[in-house]
């Protein structure tokens, strides 16, 4: 019988020790737990600029469901809001979401 490799060998995947704080790992993929949560990052990430729009026109929702994702997605700082006298603008938080990609490639 010849000694079988394991797929996940490390050697193998290439996996290093990586320390990964697991309440911010779950903090922010609970915060994505929802497609229009996902969605409203995407979008917000590929506008680039502050968004001064409603993002009640960006999904087929409610406003104020909208408006529960998004105080979900500011939670987990995945996303900043900032307000005028007569408007908001939201925008993605670069550093919190090379954070993500951070704690996701240490999974």
């Amino acid at each position: 019988m010849s000694a079988m490799k394991s797929c996940c060998d490390p050697q193998k995947t290439g996996a290093a020790a990586v320390e990964i704080d697991a309440d911010e790992v779950a903090l922010v993929c609970k915060a994505l737990g929802h497609p229009a949560r996902v969605q409203l990052l995407k979008y917000l990430s590929a506008y680039g600029a502050c968004y001064f729009g409603s993002l009640a026109d960006v999904l087929p929702l409610a406003a104020s469901t909208i408006s529960q994702h998004v105080s979900i997605l500011k939670q987990a700082g995945l996303i900043l809001g900032s307000s005028d006298e007569q408007r908001v603008c939201y925008c993605v938080n670069p550093e919190r979401l090379a954070q993500l990609k951070q704690l996701i490639g240490g999974l």
